[in-house]
């Protein structure tokens, strides 16, 4: 696919572990040959940390809307983004950037998480955790993002891990669901933007570092992107998550798998 734009985004979101800027970084190279075009890095790895989402806002704002932009240059130059970092706070300005370039687009999200908590609900104050609501306008994430994303173009598989208060903000957004077998007939005929936070994998599968038992194995994901890129116009994706280990052979061993899971999707 020499339409495809593959971007590794290494600068600091709200990562708390280093191991999502490696991630990122090793699986550029091996999805940019995958679809033969170059990959590019974008940043600086920032020092992890935890902190409250007040405090990453301030200090990420640069690297979340940097995340847009990338986003926004690849649809504008007509091509497919594939955009790999190591948090999903960038979807604050990804989503609702595609939805200015695609304004009936559906987004699939797959995680582990619904990421839709709000500042009165969360109880662990991590923007990651609360970036799905802010794209869709249920808090001002204070960005001046252009436009918010319609919950109801979001249909979510693979989420197993809800807090109390998030899971009534789903439920009055009116975020779809499906189940895994059933996410491709869902959005058959859509153009679908993808959101793949890679902690829907089970752990025993990829190790996570928010880790929730009962996920999807590799086949099972690969089945399933297979799936949706013949029912659905797939106009993009970002991966996320990839917590990556700092011994060589073993990341090297993750990273390919991860590959052979995504090929059927791009």
């Amino acid at each position: 696919m020499s339409d495809a734009a593959v971007i590794a985004l290494r600068c600091r979101t709200s990562d708390r572990t280093a191991g999502g800027v490696r991630g990122a970084e090793a699986l550029a190279p091996r999805l940019g040959r995958l679809l033969g075009v170059e990959p590019r890095l974008i940043g600086s790895p920032g020092e992890p940390r935890s902190a409250g989402f007040n405090d990453d806002l301030r200090d990420s704002r640069g690297c979340i809307l940097e995340a847009g932009g990338q986003v926004d240059d690849a649809m504008t130059a007509g091509r497919f983004p594939v955009l790999l970092a190591s948090d999903c706070s960038i979807c604050i300005t990804t989503l609702p950037t595609v939805l200015r370039h695609h304004p009936e687009a559906r987004i699939a999200w797959l995680d582990a998480h619904g990421d839709f908590n709000t500042p009165e609900t969360t109880q662990s104050g991590f923007l990651g955790g609360m970036c799905l609501a802010a794209a869709c306008g249920r808090w001002d994430a204070g960005l001046g993002v252009d436009g918010v994303l319609d919950p109801a173009r979001v249909v979510m598989t693979g989420v197993r891990d809800l807090d109390g208060g998030e899971r009534v903000e789903l439920e009055r957004a009116g975020v779809g669901t499906a189940p895994p077998d059933k996410l491709a007939g869902a959005l058959e005929g859509d153009e679908v933007f993808v959101h793949l936070d890679l902690d829907v994998l089970d752990p025993s599968v990829l190790p996570a570092q928010f880790p929730a038992p009962g996920g999807l194995s590799s086949e099972g994901l690969r089945d399933l992107l297979g799936e949706l890129a013949e029912s659905a116009t797939v106009i993009g994706v970002e991966i996320t998550a990839f917590d990556a280990p700092e011994d060589e052979d073993e990341r090297d061993r993750l990273a390919a798998m991860i590959e052979s899971v995504v090929e059927p999707l791009l």
